[in-house]
C-alpha cells in the first residue's frame, strides 16, 4: 500500500505538523499561502527559475489527490512561487476517498486536470479506459533524466507514458534503538540468518524481539502485506516478485507459501512478539502508528516499517544513527543483493491544455521536490535533488538508496495488484492469518479472489 493512500495520509500529516509550524514560524508574518495564483510576481527576479514554463496568465489548473491536511498545505506552499510567476491559479483538493471518488468524477465527466495516483494499478485502469492523456515530450525528458526505468515503468501502460513519479517512501527498513544495541552488544544483521540469530538472542535476554501493529481502520492488514512483499522480493528475486504481482505466479504457489511462513516464523511466534502489547493476536488490534513505540520504552527491540515511520515516534525522540531510534536495511539471504521495496505516487493528467502540461513538467523537475523537502520531511527518488536537504537522517538515507543507480527498486505489490486483491483480500487475509488462520487457507482465499481475465 502506498504511503499516500488514505490510512497513512492522516497520520503522516500529524507527524509533519511540528515541522510545518517551525517553517511557518521562521517565515514571514503573512498568512500561510494557499495554492497560489496571480501575475503580480511574474516579473520578479526570483521568477527566472520558472521562465521555461511560459506564461499562463489567468489560467486555472485543478489537482485531485489523496494527500490531505498539513502535508497538502505544504504542497501548496511549495508550488505557490511557480504558480505566481507563471500567472496561473492551482486549485487543490485532497480526499480520503480518492480511489472511489476519482472514478465517480471521471465517469461523471468532471475529472480534475491532474491527479496524483498512489497506485499504478489504478492509473493503468484509467489509461486503458482512454481517460488519461499521454505525458508531453518535456515530461518524458525530465523523467528519463530524473528517475530509473524501474520507476518510469509504473506509469507506462501499453507502451504509453502518462506521468512522472512524485514523492516516495522506502519500505525495507527495520527500526531499532542504537543505545539498546550498544548496551547489549548486539550488531546490526547483514543476512536473514543473522537477523533470526539476533531475534533468538534478544528473546533469550528477556526482551520481546519484535513489536508490530497492523490496525488501520478499513485498511487493517496492510503492514503485514508489506512484510510478505519484502520477503517475496528477497526469496523470489525481482523477476519472481514481478511474476507474483502480475499473477503469473498464483497466490497459493509454494514460493508464496514459503515467504509467508518465513514471515510467520517471526510474527506468529509468541516468543518473538508482540513486545509491549501482548500475544500474537494483539498485532491485529495495535494501530500501525503505535506499532514501534515500545522500542522507546525498552519493551521490544525491532520493528519493521517504512521510512515514513520517522514521523511517528514520541515527541522528543532523536532519530539518528547515534540517537534513540534508527533503522537498518531488512536483510535477505545474500548481503550483496539489496533490492528495495517502496511506494510513491504518479502525476497523470486528464487534460492536455498548455497550462496543465506546464504543471506536470514543473512537478517532474528538481525544483519542486527540493522546495518541498526544505519545508518539512519528504522523500523523493528523483536524481538531482540533494539528500543533504532532507529533514531527518532516515529521509536522507532513503534518498541515497533510491538515487543509487545500482538499487533494484520494486513498487509495493498490493498497490500494483487489482484493487479487489491488493486493497481487499490481501489485507483481510493477512489479518485473518495473524488472528490464527493457517497459511494455506489464507492463500487459497486470496487466490480465489483474483479477478478472472
Amino acid at each position: 500500500m502506498s504511503l499516500l493512500s488514505r490510512p497513512r495520509r492522516t497520520a503522516l500529516a500529524a507527524g509533519t505538523i511540528g515541522l510545518a509550524l517551525v517553517v511557518t514560524a521562521c517565515g514571514s508574518s503573512d498568512p500561510a499561502p494557499s495554492a497560489g495564483g496571480g501575475a503580480s510576481a511574474s516579473a520578479a527576479p526570483e521568477c527566472a527559475a520558472f521562465s521555461q514554463y511560459g506564461k499562463h496568465e489567468g489560467k486555472t489548473v485543478s489537482i485531485y489527490s489523496p494527500i490531505r491536511d498539513t502535508e497538502a498545505d505544504l504542497f501548496e506552499q511549495a508550488w505557490k512561487p511557480f504558480a505566481d510567476c507563471v500567472g496561473m491559479k492551482i486549485t487543490y483538493e485532497g480526499t480520503g476517498e480518492f480511489e472511489a471518488q476519482i472514478q465517480v468524477r471521471a465517469d461523471g465527466g468532471n475529472p480534475p486536470d491532474i491527479a496524483f495516483f498512489p497506485q499504478p494499478g489504478l492509473l493503468e485502469r484509467f489509461a486503458k479506459a482512454g481517460k488519461l492523456k499521454p505525458a508531453s515530450e518535456e515530461v518524458k525528458k525530465l523523467t528519463a533524466e530524473g528517475w530509473s526505468e524501474d520507476w518510469a515503468k509504473y506509469s507506462t501502460v501499453d507502451g504509453v507514458f502518462y506521468g512522472a513519479p512524485l514523492g516516495a517512501s522506502v519500505k525495507s527498513f527495520v527500526w531499532y534503538s542504537p543505545k539498546m544495541f550498544t548496551e547489549k552488544g548486539w550488531a546490526v544483521p547483514k543476512t536473514w540468518d543473522e537477523l533470526m540469530t539476533l531475534t533468538n538472542t534478544i528473546a533469550g535476554s528477556g526482551v520481546k524481539p519484535w513489536c508490530a501493529g497492523i490496525e488501520s481502520g478499513d485498511a487493517t492488514g496492510w503492514p503485514a502485506t508489506d512484510w510478505i512483499e519484502d520477503l517475496m522480493l528477497r526469496e523470489a528475486g525481482p523477476e519472481g516478485y514481478d511474476d507474483w504481482v502480475s499473477h503469473k505466479t498464483p497466490f497459493n504457489d509454494p514460493k508464496v507459501t514459503a515467504a509467508v511462513d518465513k514471515v510467520g516464523a517471526i510474527l506468529k511466534n509468541e516468543k518473538f512478539v508482540n513486545g509491549g502489547y501482548g500475544p500474537v493476536k494483539s498485532i491485529a488490534s495495535t494501530a500501525f502508528q503505535e506499532g514501534g513505540v515500545p522500542i522507546t520504552e525498552g519493551k521490544c527491540a525491532l520493528h519493521r516499517q517504512a521510512s515514513f515511520y520517522a514521523n511517528f515516534w514520541p515527541e522528543g525522540t532523536k532519530v539518528a544513527e547515534d540517537g534513540d531510534v534508527f533503522a537498518f536495511y531488512l536483510p535477505g539471504n545474500d548481503p550483496a543483493k539489496k533490492p528495495v521495496l517502496g511506494a510513491g505516487e504518479f502525476v497523470a493528467a486528464f487534460t492536455d491544455r498548455p497550462e496543465v502540461q506546464a504543471v506536470q513538467a514543473y512537478l517532474a523537475g528538481a525544483e519542486f521536490p527540493t522546495t518541498r523537502m526544505k519545508l518539512a520531511t519528504y522523500v523523493t527518488a528523483r536524481k538531482g535533488v540533494d539528500p543533504a536537504n532532507a529533514q531527518n537522517p532516515i529521509d536522507k538515507l532513503s534518498m541515497e538508496m533510491l538515487q543509487d543507480p545500482s538499487t533494484v527498486f520494486r513498487f509495493d505489490g498490493s498497490d500494483l495488484m487489482p484493487a479487489a486483491v491488493g486493497a481487499g483480500t490481501f489485507w483481510k487475509g493477512m489479518t485473518d492469518w495473524i488472528n490464527g488462520k493457517d497459511t494455506k487457507t489464507v492463500l487459497d482465499y486470496i487466490e480465489a479472489s483474483w479477478p478472472k481475465s
